[in-house]
């Protein structure tokens, strides 16, 4: 594919060379800065001053002055020029004679007194060191090739003379000639190759026929040189003898060759080719007729005819890269500023190579390849306004951004871009979705956040995207003023409200979500918005809120309206929250929600306070009060379940004012359990009986009764056997005659149960004496194994305890017994021959079997446990 990277522009004119002279020919050329010397067929140097004038369509031309000219008297043409600007000098060959000129007033350089001279004959061609290895800035050093068969010889030249460094022979005699450094590339008669002129190493390269074509060795780097390869390939090789480029596939006419970076300059008698080092492509094609020179020059190509001189300018590059994007060649264009980027000073280059990258970017958008144009703008560190900017109404009017001058993109906006194409657009729309979701957050947005958040809720809100809450529930800077229209637009009014609570006003998104939940307004985002409000109510740090909207909340559902209060911190900081007292003061007016609460208080936090347990008992009672009067008929089950929440509070609370609700109750006969409980409480145990067997006859609740008034008693077993003996005696102690039977089975039952908790001699006592041991063998089974485990208990104390006893007498005796052969048993009065003794009371030693079967009786009713020692 061709780009315009150079323009031909002519140097030095025919008739301002030879004039009227028809036969002069241009041999070789020279330039250095502005300086331009021709060597011509007849024995001339012509010297021209070179300027740079603008031309008018914006490019350059060139303005040549002929200072002078010089003929060299040898009557051959001049074969080559060399210009060593340090010395002043031009080297030349001409009739095989290697001499040097003065490069100002082009005299030949006399040799110096005593020196080798400053010519060398028999020369046939040659080349100077871009590499030089001598450190002394005033001198030269050249390759030459000697006309005497296989030899190469490097010397080195001052201003006045010359002298031998190094001469090398070759297998082959060598044509062509480029030295780099200690290496010389020469081109033999039939092949390529690299020599080492210090150590003599050498490398071939590749077979070249040198009759068939014109051989070129050209240096274009350090250590690297690019040669005219069979086939018509322009090869790469390096100092070791490797390519470590690819070829480039040009003419096999090819006469010369010059590389101005990342061009390759090809020159065949009817074309100049140009090819990219880059990717190896041809990428422009000029028409240059009798063309036979072609040279750089510290990166100026000059060419010429046999009639004229011209230079080869390249376009800048940043108009090469412009050229190729106005032709979408994302990658030739990517590919050549990154090519040039050695060229290039490190802060241009980034600008310029950050440019091109999202300009390839917005190429990519253009053509719908998203991934591509994303990794781009990511690669470019676009400003993500210049995308945003596409997309009419989606930057905010607030917004300072102006477009990137000179512009990106060639799109006045998103309608310009997809041309009335709907489909395109909403694929443009997803596409500015997901970018912007991957860059907030990162460095990229950090100048942009108000742009990227608001252009995001706009296109969230525009498309119905799921991410729309999450946004609002984030750390966002969306607009507010830009984006409520916008969000209102789209019947988001509970996002509105998320949007209001990030700008801080709680009662404004609290009016809206009301307004939503009333259906008042339409807006399906969230199906349990009243939920959602009560949970906000819940956890809202403004007190002014709470109290203002629950009243809404409470109305519209007390059970999980209560839930505001309930739900609310219950740990030991409470600021910021409502004192129980507020609370309760204020769901006056709501019983359903006060009664939920005053649970909450009770049954859950386990407040202890006489305040909340009355009022909470007393609402229960009136509750239950209320359905035992039937108006309206309670539902089945409802009043058992209202008296069973009665009866568990009374049981468990003891908090709550006791004569207060005995008077509540005062004249119901349908509260008799509720009663017993509360004379329970006042410790009124007969009368809480009474009621429970004589006007209830429920004995089984008078069991209960026991067991549970005892429970809480500090006497424990004691109060429990004091209650079951009044109890017994209640059930003994008669009734009405039709209910003696009842009782009586009542007490035998309650003996068979709770056998090992009476008093087994007391019962005895009371017992009639009709009654049948049969019929209280379970009361007396239980009663002797409860008399027999205790007897054995006690004796297993008893003996404990003595044991203990023993153990600490045995511990005080910290100081040890000292028995020797000098010392005797006090039974036998035998000396000790071994360390087995038992010590006696009063810490005595005596023999073990003198413990055992002691001589005489002992003092002491028994033996003490003795020490063992060893």
């Amino acid at each position: 594919m061709s780009v315009k990277a150079f323009e031909l522009v002519p140097a030095v004119e025919r008739d301002l060379l030879m004039g009227d002279k028809a036969r002069i020919n241009v041999e070789c050329i020279e330039c250095c800065g502005k300086h331009l010397y021709v060597g011509t067929n007849d024995c001339f140097i012509h010297h021209f001053l070179l300027e740079e004038v603008p031309s008018q369509k914006g490019g350059i031309k060139y303005s040549a002055q002929k200072l002078q000219q010089k003929y060299l008297g040898l009557k051959k043409p001049v074969a080559e020029l060399r210009a060593a600007s340090a010395l002043e000098r031009l080297i030349v060959l001409c009739d095989g004679v290697l001499f040097l000129v003065d490069m100002a007033t082009l005299e030949t350089v006399p040799s110096a007194t005593g020196s080798g001279g400053a010519k060398i004959k028999g020369v046939t061609s040659f080349c100077m060191n871009g590499n030089p290895v001598n450190t002394d800035p005033f001198c030269v050093e050249i390759a030459v090739i000697s006309s005497r068969r296989r030899t190469v010889q490097v010397y080195t030249v001052y201003e006045d003379r010359v002298q031998l460094v190094k001469e090398v022979t070759t297998a082959e005699q060598p044509s062509v000639v480029s030295l780099d450094g200690y290496f010389l590339c020469l081109a033999l008669a039939s092949q390529y190759m690299i020599l080492n002129y210090t150590t003599g190493a050498s490398q071939d390269l590749f077979p070249y026929n040198s009759e068939e074509r014109r051989p070129i060795v050209k240096r274009i780097g350090r250590e690297e040189f690019l040669l005219a390869a069979p086939g018509g390939l322009g090869m790469f090789a390096n100092a070791e003898g490797v390519s470590q480029r690819a070829p480039v596939n040009w003419s096999e006419s090819v006469i010369g060759a010059a590389v101005c970076f990342p061009y390759v300059v090809a020159l065949d008698q009817d074309f100049i080719s140009i090819h990219s080092m880059l990717d190896q492509q041809l990428k422009q094609s000029l028409a240059f007729r009798d063309g036979h020179i072609l040279q750089d020059f510290e990166g100026k190509v000059v060419l010429a005819s046999t009639k004229a001189v011209y230079v080869l300018v390249p376009l800048p590059l940043e108009q090469q890269i412009q050229d190729l994007l106005s032709g979408d060649r994302v990658e030739e264009a990517l590919v050549l500023t990154e090519g040039a980027q050695p060229n290039i000073p490190r802060d241009r280059f980034q600008i310029l190579h950050r440019r091109i990258l999202q300009q390839a970017g917005f190429i990519q958008f253009g053509q719908l390849q998203f991934q591509e144009a994303q990794e781009y703008f990511r690669k470019g560190e676009l400003d993500v306004r210049e995308l945003i900017s596409l997309y009419p109404l989606l930057l905010p009017p607030t917004s300072s951004f102006t477009r990137c001058h000179p512009p990106l993109h060639p799109f006045a906006d998103l309608n310009h871009l997809a041309q009335g194409d709907l489909e395109k657009v909403l694929r443009c729309k997803r596409f500015l979705i997901s970018y912007l979701g991957s860059v907030r957050g990162t460095e990229a947005s950090r100048a942009s956040r108000e742009e990227v958040d608001t252009a995001l809720l706009k296109l969230y809100a525009e498309q119905d995207h799921e991410s729309l809450l999450d946004l609002l529930a984030s750390d966002n800077t969306c607009l507010l003023a830009d984006s409520s229209p916008w969000l209102e637009k789209h019947s988001k009014f509970f996002a509105l409200g998320l949007l209001y609570r990030c700008n801080g006003q709680d009662s404004a998104a609290l009016q809206l979500w009301i307004r939503v939940a009333d259906g008042e307004l339409q807006d399906s985002t969230r199906p349990d918005l009243y939920e959602y409000i009560v949970d906000f109510l819940t956890f809202c740090p403004n007190l002014d809120l709470v109290w203002r909207y629950s009243d809404w909340a409470l109305k519209r559902d007390p059970k999980v309206g209560v839930q505001i209060f309930t739900k609310r911190s219950s740990g030991k900081d409470q600021s910021g929250q409502p004192m129980p007292d507020d609370v309760i003061t204020y769901l006056e007016k709501h019983s359903p929600a006060r009664l939920l609460y005053l649970e909450h208080l009770v049954l859950e936090r386990r407040i202890k306070k006489e305040k909340f347990h009355s009022l909470l008992a007393v609402l229960y009672l009136e509750q239950v009060l209320s359905l035992l009067e039937g108006a309206p008929p309670p539902a089945p089950g409802q009043l058992s379940l209202a008296r069973e929440r009665l009866q568990a509070l009374l049981r468990e609370s003891n908090l709550y004012r006791v004569q207060l609700l005995l008077g509540k109750m005062e004249g119901c006969d349908q509260l008799l359990l509720e009663r017993a409980t509360l004379h329970g409480k006042l410790e009124d145990h007969g009368k809480a009986l009474d009621i429970l067997v004589h006007q209830l006859q429920d004995y089984s609740s008078a069991e209960a009764y026991c067991l549970w008034a005892s429970s809480s008693s500090s006497q424990g077993a004691a109060c429990r056997q004091q209650l079951l003996h009044l109890l017994l005696d209640m059930y003994l102690g008669g009734g009405a005659e039709e209910r003696r039977g009842d009782l009586e089975m009542a007490a035998v039952d309650l003996l068979n149960r709770h056998g090992e908790r009476f008093d087994a001699v007391r019962v005895l006592s009371v017992l009639p004496e009709g009654w049948s041991l049969q019929l209280l063998k379970p009361f007396l089974g239980r009663a002797v194994r409860t008399s027999v485990h205790a007897s054995r208990t006690s004796r297993l104390a008893l003996g404990l305890s003595r044991a203990e006893n023993l153990q600490l007498l045995h511990d005080r005796r910290k100081k040890p017994i000292l028995v020797s052969e000098k010392r005797g048993c006090h039974l036998c009065h035998n000396t000790f021959s071994c360390p087995d003794v038992v010590c006696l009371p009063g810490a005595v030693p005596v023999h073990t079997h003198c413990a055992v079967f002691p001589l005489t009786p002992a003092p002491g009713p028994y033996l003490h446990p003795a020490y063992v020692l060893s």
